[in-house]
């Protein structure tokens, strides 16, 4: 099956390149395609230079430049994940297989499971267990990481999903919609050091996703 990488990124020169090249050495011949946000730096230029194909994305939302590159991507699997070098490019081929020998339809990758203080804060991991509880408590829906943005899916099921959100809560609606549908399982990985500028704003990115859950249980 051919297979496509779609990567949101803003700003991610020091990065991108590394990604690009760990998806290229873990599976021949894949399509990678770089959602960029108006990046400042030479993130653009680095993704072409290493053979990606680069849309500019000016309309703002990590759910909007997933759904951009989504709308362009031609392989038969899709792989999601950022542009900043913390999920790992070598689990991908492993992923790959898995989801076509284990009739899954979606994989979502934990990165809580094998967490440590140098890569996944306190922080994060109260609030991510607080998002999990509470899509447990509305949905019925019992995961390790309901905030991971590292994914593997069939791009035929992707188009089966319903109203799924434009901003950071597209990783909860994916998710929720994969569970819905069809058959996600989770798979721990390790997750890297970010050494790039996080886009991430904790508080309020975090309070965002909650409000998000409760508003989508109301319309469902």
């Amino acid at each position: 099956m051919n297979v496509t990488a779609v990567i949101p990124t803003i700003n991610e020169e020091g990065t991108i390149g590394t990604v690009i090249d760990g998806l290229k050495q873990a599976v021949n011949g894949i399509e990678i395609i770089v959602v960029d946000t108006d990046s400042t730096d030479r993130t653009k230029e680095i993704a072409a230079a290493r053979g990606a194909i680069v849309i500019n994305e000016g309309r703002k939302g990590y759910g909007r430049a997933y759904k951009t590159g989504l709308e362009h991507a031609t392989g038969d699997l899709i792989v999601c994940m950022d542009g900043d070098n913390t999920y790992p490019t070598d689990i991908v081929r492993p992923l790959l297989d898995i989801i076509q020998m284990d009739s899954v339809d979606f994989i979502s990758c934990d990165r809580m499971t094998l967490r440590t203080q140098h890569n996944y804060t306190s922080l994060h991991y109260i609030g991510n267990s607080v998002l999990n509880f509470t899509m447990r408590l509305l949905f019925k829906i019992n995961l390790n990481d309901s905030q991971s943005g590292m994914w593997i899916f069939y791009r035929e099921f992707y188009r089966k999903m319903g109203n799924l959100s434009y901003g950071m809560s597209f990783s909860e609606d994916i998710k929720i919609d994969a569970v819905r549908i069809g058959k996600l399982i989770e798979v721990p990985i390790k997750y890297g050091i970010r050494i790039s500028k996080p886009k991430l704003k904790t508080w309020n990115d975090g309070f965002r996703n909650l409000f998000h859950l409760f508003i989508k249980r109301i319309q469902d």
